[in-house]
């Protein structure tokens, strides 16, 4: 499996993030669209898909290159006090403020070797985010934006819509009720980083950036039908993830992951439900919805107990029977993952 980093610009607003897991799915339907984007058909893939995974997806990250290209992924879900030390001797008050400055830090910055070192990790909040993605607007947006103070990176608020009551013309109560959604939106002129594995034997890397392209100008994940979801592809290039240490001992999941059961010794992660459904044809369907399932967030640590899962560029588990409507299904359960030495005392 070769990896790949394919680098997008947002151009609207989204309906859902940019998770690993959901990209899979887009690509699929794309692929059932066009069956050119992979060798032997979209069915031949997934019926191995739960041995021998032919594309795993990471979540966006954003992405930084007015100096040196810089990546902010997820802060790693261990426990805090690995971060601060035990202060056992700090006041009550010092030891508060202290957890709740950390607890502003939402990210962590790697560079482009993406090697991820807990031991001199630099942490970044969503306001350190908004001041790297400033300095690569270009003067005309700048320009626009001088007098505004935007603090965050990723801002979310509530989208209203209306259903329209097709007999009277108006809006009224119950299903033609007004309602609202989360919608969210990336500083201006971001960039960000998608992460891909891909199984030579199956696609390469054109026709994934090509159905990805695709994907981009249709619209990604809840209210593309109305314009949401929008992005355009910058680059597309091939990329090594090597340990920060030549001894590492846990791996940083680049993606929601379905982790194998009895495989690892210790997990430290964010649960994450994915309350899935299904999209294009299907989602007007009977039942276009699927099963819940389960996971550990990105950014989880997983400490293998077989070293043999450095050897290879994935981690998880193909997830299958999520779904009455379509039981060929499958989910990514797989994940990307950054692997490091990391020791978390008890």
């Amino acid at each position: 499996m070769k990896l790949f980093e394919i680098a997008i610009k947002p151009e609207t607003m989204f309906g859902s993030l940019l998770k690993g897991d959901t990209i899979f799915g887009h690509f699929c339907w794309q692929v059932k669209h066009d069956p050119s984007l992979v060798n032997r058909g979209i069915e031949h893939w997934i019926s191995r898909y739960e041995n021998a995974p032919f594309a795993v997806f990471s979540s966006a990250c954003p992405k930084f290159s007015a100096d040196k290209p810089v990546y902010a992924l997820k802060k790693p879900d261990i426990p805090l006090e690995y971060s601060l030390g035990r202060q056992n001797g700090k006041d009550r008050k010092v030891r508060y403020d202290s957890f709740k400055e950390e607890k502003r830090k939402k990210w962590v910055l790697v560079g482009e070797d993406l090697k991820l070192d807990m031991k001199f990790a630099e942490f970044a909040t969503d306001k350190d985010l908004a001041m790297l993605a400033r300095r690569e607007l270009t003067h005309k947006t700048g320009a626009r934006l001088q007098a505004t103070a935007l603090q965050e990176f990723v801002s979310s608020f509530d989208q209203p819509h209306n259903t329209i009551n097709r007999l009277t013309g108006t809006t009224g109560e119950g299903m033609f009720a007004p309602f609202s959604e989360a919608a969210y939106c990336f500083y201006p002129e971001t960039e960000l980083a998608i992460f891909v594995g891909i199984e030579e034997e199956a696609t390469d890397m054109d026709r994934v950036c090509k159905g990805l392209q695709r994907i981009g100008k249709y619209g990604y994940g809840k209210n593309a039908s109305i314009g949401l979801g929008r992005f355009s592809i910058s680059s597309c290039e091939e990329i090594r993830i090597s340990p920060s240490n030549v001894s590492p001992n846990a791996c940083y999941a680049l993606s929601p992951v379905v982790p194998e059961r009895g495989g690892y010794s210790e997990l430290y992660f964010s649960p994450f439900i994915r309350f899935g459904k299904h999209g294009d044809a299907l989602a007007r369907s009977a039942n276009p919805f699927k099963n819940p399932i389960i996971m550990a967030d990105e950014g989880a640590i997983l400490f293998p107990k077989d070293t043999k899962v450095f050897n290879r560029q994935y981690l998880g588990r193909a997830v299958l029977n999520t779904s009455i409507t379509l039981p060929a299904s499958v989910a990514q359960g797989y994940s990307l993952f950054l692997p490091l030495s990391l020791e978390i005392a008890k």
